[in-house]
């Protein structure tokens, strides 16, 4: 077989798999809409969902999954756990996931940006991100969860935030909107500080000084970023309450919207650095001079101990065994003082043997001879 042919048998191949995907997808969407016309004809009170949101919600996270995926930003079980955030968050309100999407290809963009210079200073800097499903659970489970109770309490579709009219549906939209704020702030202050700040981070219990990459270390940089990362995904679902939603002029105005995304997304970057300091491990890798986030060789400390102690790393450890909490990269070396002065050596009676006198006029026990 020639190479043109082999380039033919390979476009082939991808058409027809791209059908197949394509009239999974529709059978899907259609089922899914027949189920919700058969719960509505049931019920009786619910309101069905159309068959295009259906393929909307399906349709488009697949693309948007399968994108990342290419570009290295999610791996395969990232992927999976892609498909089902995006789309819950698509069928219940499309501001959910606009918002959702915003954040994802701003982290995206931001973790790809500068990343020969954060080679350099994070031990684990996987090209593109490649988030796997912890991290994407970690930042969606929350949203995802809060959009399942709003089908709930609300049924998909878009609504104003308006606490006198629609007050425990109006709570579930803020709290994922700070929800998926947070995520933004704090991914935008991690890809950001670490490149853009002149100045050493601090670390945020202490205010002392820390390497670049500690758990707990902040600058004003950082800080800066966390807020324009909320404001931005605010921005996002404000702009989506504009198109989608009908009835905003008898409502409560939403630009408040914005100024809450940013809040959220500073004292999200501000409470996930504290934990850090005071619950995640951080170490120094002497090797390569990295901080590295668990114990293994080669790496001098005990718990933030070698990046917050005034004390210089004075040695590092061998076999991967932690150091005790009251190691020496704790304390600091030990000064002469500290060298406790032996004891004269008991005699077998238990009484303390003489010393012997340097003197050649003294005898054995130390007494003058005359």
């Amino acid at each position: 077989m020639t190479d043109l042919d082999d380039n033919i048998c390979k476009k082939y191949i991808k058409m027809i798999t791209n059908i197949v995907i394509l009239s999974l997808i529709i059978s899907i969407s259609l089922a899914f809409w027949i189920m919700s016309m058969t719960a509505s004809t049931y019920y009786g009170n619910l309101q069905p969902i159309s068959p295009w949101r259906w393929l909307f919600s399906v349709v488009v996270p697949v693309l948007i999954v399968s994108n990342g995926f290419k570009k290295k930003s999610l791996d395969h079980s990232g992927a999976l756990g892609g498909l089902v955030v995006g789309f819950i968050l698509t069928i219940a309100n499309f501001s959910f996931f606009t918002s959702l999407l915003m954040f994802f290809l701003s982290s995206s963009k931001l973790t790809k940006w500068k990343g020969e210079i954060k080679k350099r200073l994070d031990s684990e800097y996987k090209e593109g991100g490649q988030r796997n499903w912890i991290q994407v659970f970690c930042n969606g489970a929350v949203p995802t969860e809060l959009a399942l109770l709003y089908m709930i309490e609300n049924g998909p579709g878009e609504i104003p935030i308006d606490f006198s009219k629609q007050y425990t549906a109006s709570w579930m939209c803020l709290s994922l909107l700070a929800a998926l704020a947070c995520s933004a702030g704090d991914t935008w202050a991690s890809e950001v500080g670490p490149v853009l700040s002149k100045s050493p981070p601090r670390l945020i219990t202490t205010w002392e000084k820390v390497p670049v990459g500690t758990n707990g270390g902040v600058t004003m940089v950082g800080l800066a970023s966390s807020l324009l990362g909320g404001t931005f995904v605010g921005i996002t679902y404000f702009l989506t309450q504009l198109v989608f939603v009908n009835d905003l002029d008898i409502s409560a105005p939403q630009w408040p919207i914005i100024a809450f995304g940013g809040l959220a997304g500073l004292l999200g970057s501000v409470i996930d650095s504290y934990l850090g300091a005071t619950m995640q491990f951080t170490g120094l890798d002497e090797s390569t001079g990295m901080v590295v986030n668990s114990p293994a060789n080669e790496v001098s400390t005990n718990c933030k101990a070698a990046v917050t102690s005034r004390q210089p790393v004075c040695r590092s450890l061998r076999g991967g065994a932690p150091l005790a909490a009251n190691s020496t990269l704790e304390r600091g070396p030990r000064s002469p003082t500290h060298v406790q002065a032996r004891s004269p050596r008991p005699s077998p009676r238990g009484r303390p043997r003489p010393r012997r006198s340097r003197d050649p006029k003294c005898d054995v026990g130390g007494r003058r001879r005359h």
